[in-house]
């Protein structure tokens, strides 16, 4: 039997590992050329719903560039709908909500979620993966209050936040109604995830960069602590990641987390410099997965190196592989993060 693959466990509980771990955020998708025959016949929903197809997807990245963990393939709207929001995935837009939420009586409609009973096909999916086909630990997450809640407020993506924003400064009360609402659902959601068999969460806050500090402090902060102190008893690993909040990464090693996750807008020196004590996960810039191999190699040396400097490093992409990546640089990329985080930890020791 296979030797199961713990290194990204480590790295983030702070020991010391002989590689440097690696995933890739929407590494099961887009830029994949099977996903893309996949995706000609099934929507994304119609992916997860099928425990089999979703397994396939989730774990293809793993063959196919020998990372050190799967991802879930699914959405953070997932759980939405057994708690009654009316989503659907547009292609080309997003989550798009036909029931926005406007006052704290639509927030009074809003049920209690069961992941057995509303999600039974990621359940099963998790199973699978995890008891028969996977060598590397399954990550598996959950969307942040704060986004869901902009995807609630706004019905749809945006750009600003503004009605969300509005929402939650002009309607305390309402805002944290519904905080506490989501967090009760993240929690039975994941706390379902692991139990099924993941071995490591991330929360992702994708917009909540959108946020100054005092009022992440005041509107955010205490519901995050909330859930996470809740899933510590899970006992899996926990990361925190959101896009352009580097304002914010002082605030996530607060949390009673065990990774900061960021985006390619904070080098891991100056996240260090600046108090981010705990391990990191991070960060090259996606976009210059289309630059010129010498330009990628010198950079993910570079951040590795930054990486080493303390125990527990997750080597990352600042935020998703995006359609135009080419599966090969990927797989190159792998392998030359391990061979040379290898190679500096053997010249350390």
């Amino acid at each position: 039997m296979t030797t199961f693959n713990d290194t990204l466990l480590r790295a983030a509980r702070g020991e010391r590992t002989e590689h440097t771990p690696v995933w890739y955020m929407r590494q099961a998708g887009r830029s994949q050329p099977e996903y893309r025959a996949i995706k000609e016949k099934y929507s994304l929903e119609e992916i997860t719903l099928q425990p089999e197809l979703c397994a396939y997807v989730t774990r293809l990245p793993v063959e196919n560039y020998n990372v050190d963990a799967a991802i879930l393939y699914k959405d953070i709207v997932t759980p939405l709908p057994g708690i009654g929001v009316d989503v659907k995935i547009k292609a080309g837009v997003g989550p798009v909500i036909s029931n926005p939420i406007r006052s704290v009586a639509d927030i009074e409609k809003l049920g209690e979620f069961n992941a057995k009973e509303h999600t039974p096909y990621v359940l099963e999916t998790i199973k699978m993966l995890t008891a028969e086909q996977l060598n590397v630990p399954l990550i598996c997450f959950a969307g942040a209050p704060f986004t869901l809640a902009s995807y609630m407020i706004e019905g749809g993506p945006s750009r600003n936040y503004n009605k969300t924003k509005s929402f939650m400064v002009s309607e305390p009360q309402a805002w944290f109604a519904l905080m506490d609402k989501l967090a009760d659902m993240i929690i039975s959601d994941v706390s379902a995830q692991v139990e099924a068999g993941a071995k490591a969460i991330q929360i992702f806050d994708s917009w909540v960069g959108a946020l100054n500090v005092e009022d992440y402090r005041v509107f955010i902060k205490p519901i995050m602590t909330r859930i996470f102190a809740e899933l510590r008893k899970e006992n899996v690993p926990l990361i925190q990641f959101g896009v352009g909040a580097s304002h914010l990464a002082k605030e996530w090693n607060d949390l009673p987390i065990d990774v900061v996750g960021l985006d390619w807008r904070l080098p891991i020196k100056e996240a260090r410099a600046n108090g981010i004590t705990k391990p990191v996960q991070g960060n090259l810039d996606p976009s210059l997965l289309l630059a010129d191999w010498s330009i990628i190699e010198k950079r993910t040396k570079d951040i590795i190196d930054q990486g080493l400097e303390m125990p527990g490093h997750i080597f990352n992409l600042g935020h998703g592989v995006f359609p135009e990546v080419d599966p090969e640089v990927l797989k190159r990329l792998t392998a030359l993060i391990h061979e040379y985080s290898a190679q500096q930890l053997q010249a350390r020791s």
